[in-house]
């Protein structure tokens, strides 16, 4: 690759076309163009929609922009390390999502490695996990937090690190809580109820917990992302579970109530890396404290206190 052409190719994007770039660069119009085509022509992607002057990034575009920041941000820090001006760069931690993962868990799961002697720099991406996954294989990502070991089905090399496991907790607003009494989980039966998308682990399993159960809830809404879920289930829409490892953080964030927990239905989480041995100080430092301290097997607190009181 020619750098020179990827530094045209960055200026433009910043100045938002050639003319500008031209000025900054103190290069004639003419010469940021014909480079800016052999870059095109090198790559064999078109890096710019063009419409008359205004210059609209690609979709390969926008992919090569990325990478050319990080590159030149690099050489700027270069720079001033020859000029001894060293800048403090802490260790870079590039950590995926899945979306289904309820939000408050990936903090839970994340904040040891803020803790850390040596605090990196946090990049997190949520997504899709085969989005995520394709990421992962070209060294994008340090690890990607799934609700699943790695899937036989995506053809990327990987290993799974279980992190732990959980049971579920059911919430819903004080208010649909008196609408559906009794006991748990009986009081499922016709309540409404808010579902994960058809890629989170957890579906298959409360489908199956609720038909061993003889239960038949009302589904009002699936979801893929987990937040989504969570906030319609705030506003009062459908009772919603979530891991009993955060059962309550959650009621305390979102002010719903616990209204009963299964051990039965359990959720695995795992970080998936291309290392068969984690070796990242901060990675480490997150499985160490999700194994030791997050999934400990307990009842959900709010669970804990009504049980005491009926004793």
């Amino acid at each position: 690759m020619n750098y020179k052409h990827l530094h045209y190719f960055w200026m433009v994007a910043k100045a938002g076309g050639v003319t500008r770039a031209s000025e900054r660069l103190h290069l004639t119009p003419q010469t940021i163009s014909g480079q800016l085509s052999l870059f095109e022509e090198t790559l064999g992607e078109a890096l710019f929609n063009r419409s008359g002057r205004h210059f609209e990034l690609t979709e390969a575009g926008r992919l090569v922009l990325s990478y050319a920041e990080e590159i030149f941000s690099l050489g700027q820090e270069l720079e001033e390390a020859l000029h001894h001006r060293p800048t403090s760069r802490p260790q870079p931690l590039r950590v995926g999502v899945f979306d289904a993962i309820p939000k408050f868990l990936a903090y839970r799961l994340l904040e040891p490695a803020m803790a850390h002697p040596d605090p990196p720099h946090i990049i997190c991406r949520e997504g899709k996990l085969a989005s995520l996954l394709a990421e992962l294989a070209i060294h994008r990502f340090d690890i990607v937090i799934a609700d699943g070991p790695m899937p036989p089905s995506i053809d990327v090399r990987g290993y799974s690190h279980l992190l732990g496991e959980c049971g579920l907790t059911f919430f819903a607003t004080a208010e649909l809580a008196q609408r559906h009494p009794g006991e748990f989980p009986a009081r499922l039966d016709g309540a409404p109820l808010l579902m994960p998308g058809e890629d989170a682990a957890a579906r298959p399993k409360l489908m199956r917990w609720f038909s061993d159960k003889g239960i038949r809830p009302r589904i009002v809404g699936e979801f893929d992302d987990g937040a989504l879920m969570t906030a319609f289930g705030q506003a009062g829409v459908g009772i919603f579970a979530s891991p009993t490892a955060v059962a309550e953080q959650v009621a305390r964030q979102h002010d719903v109530v616990a209204i009963g927990a299964s051990e039965e239905i359990t959720e695995r989480f795992y970080a998936i890396s291309v290392e068969r041995k984690l070796t990242h100080p901060a990675v480490v430092a997150i499985t160490d404290s999700a194994r030791k301290l997050l999934f400990q097997p307990a009842e959900a607190p709010s669970l804990r206190r009504q049980n005491k009181a009926r004793q």
